[in-house]
């Protein structure tokens, strides 16, 4: 019977290859992408096999979890990314563990974002995350592209925090690549701005590959490393 560390270990080098893949389909160098492995309602033991396993950031999107495991696996010397929709009340709770704040989509988030960080005496790395739904649509998070110059501005001026770039989820039903392609020029536009904010945040699972395509520095993978989510959450 295959341990869950080599079922962990099997899942992890086939997603590592896919990666290494697109990024020579792309022309681009390996180490230009990062892995981020995203570990919601996966045990403190899985996030162990994965350091054992070379992998350096993990990502949650629940702050109670996040804030628990981060504590339970921090001997381990990990960059923990938030990623998930984050409440004001909470995002000064987030700063005091995350090293990666993936999902600042408006101006309230700040503040309380430089508090937490300041109070912990530590630099938080800040990615605006932008939404590529039409105007109007029923979308997921994120900010519209034209709030985000003032979104910048307010991150850069802020206490602990350092603006870094940006995040964004491709819109269900529409191909990855053609809304990761409008990313990349919305980073674009950022960079040219600020340009220390280098990283852009997108593909997960299903579209690695388009998201390298067009420029992705890192990816958010769960279920094809970790496999499916356990029934009770």
């Amino acid at each position: 019977m295959t341990s869950r560390g080599d079922e962990v270990a099997a899942n992890l080098e086939v997603v590592r290859r896919r990666i290494r893949e697109a990024c020579a389909d792309a022309g681009r160098a390996e180490d230009d992408v990062s892995l981020v492995v995203v570990t919601k309602f996966f045990p403190a033991s899985d996030v162990r096999l994965l350091a054992d396993l070379g992998v350096t950031d993990v990502g949650e999107n629940r702050h109670q979890e996040a804030e628990a495991k981060a504590a339970e696996c921090a001997d381990l010397g990990l960059r923990w990314h938030f990623i998930g929709g984050l409440q004001s009340n909470k995002a000064a709770a987030v700063a005091a563990y995350a090293d990666v704040v993936e999902s600042v989509d408006r101006a309230k988030l700040v503040a309380p974002l430089s508090r937490g960080a300041t109070a912990r005496g530590a630099q938080v790395d800040v990615l605006l995350q932008v939404s590529l739904d039409p105007p109007g649509a029923d979308h997921r998070s994120g900010a519209a592209p034209g709030e985000l110059p003032d979104l910048a501005r307010r991150v850069v001026e802020a206490e602990s925090l350092r603006l870094r770039g940006l995040m964004a989820v491709a819109p269900l039903g529409e191909d990855p690549r053609t809304a990761f392609a409008r990313l990349a020029e919305v980073h674009r536009e950022l960079e040219r701005e600020h340009p220390d904010a280098t990283v852009l945040s997108a593909g997960m699972s299903g579209d690695l590959e388009a998201a390298i395509a067009c420029g992705a520095t890192h990816v958010r993978v769960g279920s094809a490393v970790l496999g499916p989510r356990p029934a009770v959450q």
